[in-house]
């Protein structure tokens, strides 16, 4: 597979990425790009019956249930904690109650297929110098009205991680994301610490092997973007939204890749794949 055209990322944009840990590119995927995966997502939810899932916590209570280990390689659906009532029944319409879809959309769906496998993607990591980029997971994130669950602070290496690291996250918004409705809220430069803690998959299942640390939100700044804007994020950058109180959605698709050529995967990652990822170019 012959390499991609030259990066899209200007000298300007790299050192910013390089500074900072993420960089924001608007009107990366049009609009009717966005819409036909939103309405995708619509198909696939209202097919789905609900019969077999899991609850998805912000702090990682469900990781150990089977069916989220499985989801690396199918597309499983994930509800918000607040979406059942005390007698366990949802207590809205189920495309208002889940929270992700995931983790291989991008794998089994053609729509997220194509955006995922996009000569756009592409160079964006030709640019960053990868050789042998792969996505490793793929999630589609509601945010739900009122509902919308919290994400703590965290840097996504933990639990994705590469020796050497080369994990870097893109998260696109497919409607707009405010501070009211849970935008994305970095700590620019905060990858150059390194990796905090790690997720450890074990035969025991799933824990960290530390403690939470604790963060001052004055250190974050906030990331309000309109639909169609994609998001960089350097697999070690710290980075959280809050919970999602207000009327209105915040529907995102989020990729993330790492170099699959002299990059060894880790066999304590949760995501653990039977067959090899396609990746999206090779320089041999």
């Amino acid at each position: 597979m012959p390499p991609p055209p030259p990066g899209s990322l200007t000298p300007d944009q790299l050192c910013f990425f390089d500074t900072n840990g993420y960089l924001v590119l608007e009107q990366f995927a049009g609009a009717e790009e966005v819409q036909a995966m939103r309405d995708r997502m619509g198909q696939l939810v209202a097919v789905f019956d609900g019969a077999s899932t899991t609850v998805f916590s912000g702090d990682q209570k469900q990781v150990m249930d089977d069916y989220f280990f499985k989801s690396a390689e199918n597309i499983s659906f994930f509800y918000e904690e607040k979406a059942f009532g005390d007698d366990g029944c949802l207590k809205q319409p189920k495309e208002l109650s889940i929270h992700k879809v995931g983790h291989a959309l991008h794998q089994l769906d053609p729509v997220f297929k194509k955006f995922s496998f996009s000569e756009s993607i592409s160079s964006l990591f030709s640019s960053l110098g990868y050789r042998r980029p792969a996505v490793i997971q793929s999630m589609y994130i509601f945010k739900q009205p009122h509902i919308g669950g919290e994400a703590v602070p965290h840097q996504d290496s933990t639990f994705i991680n590469t020796e050497p690291p080369s994990l870097t996250g893109l998260w696109l918004a497919l409607e707009e994301a405010t501070i009211n409705n849970g935008c994305l809220w970095v700590i620019p430069g905060s990858h150059k610490n390194g990796l905090v803690r790690r997720m450890i998959r074990d035969e025991n299942g799933t824990h960290f092997d530390r403690p939470s640390a604790s963060y001052d939100h004055k250190e974050f700044v906030p990331l309000e973007v309109k639909s169609g804007t994609l998001v960089m994020l350097h697999g070690d950058i710290i980075h959280k939204s809050f919970a999602n109180l207000s009327p209105t959605s915040r529907h995102a698709l989020i990729l993330h890749l790492v170099d699959t050529e002299g990059c060894k995967w880790s066999e304590e990652n949760w995501l653990q794949r039977k067959t090899a990822p396609e990746p999206l170019y090779y320089v041999s």
